[in-house]
């Protein structure tokens, strides 16, 4: 069954950075829109940043922007997410998700998805 196995997450101070891994399995990455969503405890599932197919990377959100960076190794049929100057919004489980064709901020409309990685923010 298609789906995608997360790893990376841990305890970062505020400031600090992480690398999200995310693999692939029982699917290509090619052709995909791939995205990060994450969720912290009480809050709705929020969209982070997707790539499109054409590597082109969409933010989902505006608070990110300059500190998350997405990248596909299509070779290795892997997702990574580069954190940086992480803050203590940031923290959560963070999924990724693949859909066909675009980006999109509603995590409904993805079909592929992983357990998810946590990220905790705390000095």
């Amino acid at each position: 069954q298609a789906h995608f196995v997360e790893s990376g997450g841990g305890l970062v101070q505020p400031g600090g950075s992480l690398r999200l891994s995310c693999a692939a399995s029982g699917f290509s990455l090619n052709g995909y829109a791939i995205a990060w969503f994450r969720q912290a405890p009480g809050k709705e599932r929020e969209g982070v940043i997707c790539i499109t197919r054409d590597d082109t990377t969409n933010y989902l959100t505006e608070s990110v922007q300059g500190r998350f960076t997405i990248s596909r190794d299509s070779a290795k049929n892997m997702v990574y997410l580069q954190i940086n100057s992480l803050e203590s919004d940031d923290a959560g489980v963070y999924s990724c998700a693949a859909r066909t064709i675009h980006c999109s901020a509603y995590w409904n409309r993805y079909d592929y998805w992983g357990q998810g990685t946590q990220i905790t923010v705390s000095s």
